[in-house]
């Protein structure tokens, strides 16, 4: 599509701002079993389990929600088919801190936050005979229940579980008005093997793969011997008859740790003044790089497909000359990202995100481009120590882990959209598998650079770069999530472990072949070659 060059560089600027917050943690939003940071003393070693709270009001079945159990009190069953059900009763006094007034024999206690140690609440619905304890607590977090110091010996045989505000609140009133409301606790596991994070690790590898190879293979653009320069092949398989200027960003080492210290301060800015209307701009610049990056991917294909669509031309106002499938595309590629920011808290609208954040990624892993390893190594390198410390080592200084607060939009009822996500369709606890557009993006970079490489080199692909570095990443992103289900959920620093098994790879292999040094000096020596000609 030939426009003025001031709009192309449209989903780039917006693909920057994305970048700069997406170099976050691969992670899933559904909590998992949690015992950092709680006591171990005596009757108090069991782990946290969520907990699904089924409810029927006058006998109909009501929403099932989840809750978290204490580190105390008895562990709930896996199984529904071995859960009791019971009548739940509301304690009193509410805050259940002292002695109950009225039995709560056979049926489960309903209880507020109030100021008492949640072991005193225990031990006091225990002597008034409930089977189970509910703990609503005063917000929907979940706060984990834990035992104090002075707790050495600690003799509650019954379930403790905290449970969610509005939830609690629903069923304090349902109570109050004397409706019958019966309830049935239980704990069920989750898969040993999670599908949804094998489709994300597709996915993830899909879209680095097809953004290697798009240039040759849809963009029907062959590389040169020559670094970074790119003759567009004439004839038929263009499907038009003129050329474009094609925009490449090149990266340098000092933009690179440039980069990433804005892209810190940033995030940094985020933490402490996160609000719903900065969501909303960011929302705002992704689907404004979607559109772009869905609009460069379907004219790219289309015009591979239909080659005489390819060929017609219209002029238009302010842009000039433009093809008319581009024009064509445009509206549709707008009313996608509308839908999709409109219905972006619906059950479906993974798939709008994931599309329009595919799309973005190709076309910037088209825009950007490494020119040797010694800026990869700044760049990878830099953006290793960033996912790390913002996800590990932050929360020793801020309290919290700094990149998963800004990706969960804390406080804001909205969440940052620089993700890959996908429902975790086989666990009964439901929630998202993610991964942040950075741990593709980064990686994908070296990728791409090594099959300009190859192809330059005129490399094989058992003899050249590509296949290895596609391995190497889809082994990390393996070690990624291997982390995940081993620390029980907690967010991940993807680059920690795709850093090494790309960065590192290319690095040994080239040293293996004695071509590092053509590796690391690549674009330079090529420039000296060509200024040399005569």
């Amino acid at each position: 599509m030939a426009t003025d060059s001031r709009a192309s560089r449209l989903p780039f600027a917006a693909a920057v701002v994305v970048v700069l917050l997406a170099g976050g943690a691969a992670a899933d939003d559904a909590s998992s079993d949690d015992h950092a940071g709680a006591s171990r003393t005596p009757g108090c070693s069991k782990k946290f389990q969520l907990v699904k709270v089924k409810n029927w009001v006058n006998g109909t079945e009501g929403t099932t929600f989840v809750g978290l159990s204490a580190k105390f009190g008895a562990p709930l069953p896996r199984d529904i088919q071995e859960a009791q059900k019971s009548f739940a009763l509301l304690s009193n006094p509410l805050n259940c801190c002292s002695n109950l007034t009225s039995k709560l024999t056979n049926s489960v206690a309903l209880a507020t936050r109030g100021e008492c140690a949640f072991t005193a609440k225990a031990k006091i619905a225990q002597a008034g005979g409930a089977d189970g304890l509910l703990v609503i607590n005063d917000n929907e977090e979940l706060y984990k229940m834990v035992c104090s110091e002075n707790d050495t010996s600690i003799n509650v045989t019954i379930p403790v579980v905290m449970i969610p505000q509005s939830a609690g609140n629903k069923l304090q009133e349902l109570l109050n008005h004397g409706t019958s409301v019966e309830v049935q606790l239980y704990s069920p596991n989750r898969p040993v093997v999670d599908l949804s994070a094998c489709f994300l690790w597709i996915m993830a590898v899909g879209t680095i793969i097809c953004a290697s190879l798009w240039t040759e293979f849809v963009a029907c653009e062959q590389v040169d011997e020559r670094y970074n320069q790119l003759t567009r092949k004439d004839g038929p398989n263009m499907g038009t008859n003129y050329s474009e200027d094609k925009e490449i960003f090149e990266i340098s080492a000092n933009g690179a740790i440039v980069f990433i210290i804005v892209a810190s301060v940033f995030l940094l800015l985020l933490f402490y003044f996160m609000s719903s209307w900065f969501v909303w701009v960011l929302i705002v610049l992704f689907c404004i790089g979607g559109i772009e990056g869905m609009h460069v991917c379907l004219v790219t294909l289309l015009a591979r497909i239909f080659k005489d669509c390819g060929q017609k031309t219209v002029q238009l106002p302010f842009f000039g000359e433009a093809l008319t499938l581009s024009v064509g595309v445009v509206p549709f590629c707008v009313v996608f990202a509308i839908f999709w920011a409109l219905y972006r808290h619906a059950s479906f609208a993974w798939i709008g995100q994931d599309v329009l954040g595919i799309c973005l990624m190709i076309t910037v892993l088209q825009m950007a481009r490494l020119p040797n390893i010694k800026v990869a190594s700044a760049l990878l390198s830099a953006a290793f120590v960033y996912d790390i410390f913002w996800v590990f080592i932050s929360p020793l200084i801020f309290h919290e882990s700094v990149m998963i607060a800004v990706a969960r939009g804390d406080n804001t009822g909205e969440s940052i959209p620089m993700l890959l996500k996908i429902p975790r369709f086989f666990d009964p606890w439901g929630g998202y598998d993610m991964i942040g557009f950075g741990d593709i993006i980064f990686p994908g970079l070296l990728v791409a650079f090594s099959y300009r490489f190859d192809r330059a080199s005129k490399k094989g692909i058992l003899n050249g770069y590509f296949l290895w570095l596609t391995a190497g990443y889809a082994v990390g992103l393996f070690f990624t999530y291997l982390a995940l289900f081993l620390m029980d959920g907690h967010g991940q620093p993807a680059l920690l472990y795709l850093v090494p098994c790309t960065l590192g790879v290319i690095i040994i292999v080239g040293w293996v072949r004695g071509e590092l040094h053509e590796l690391w000096n690549y674009g330079k020596v090529q420039a000296e070659i060509l200024v040399d000609e005569p």
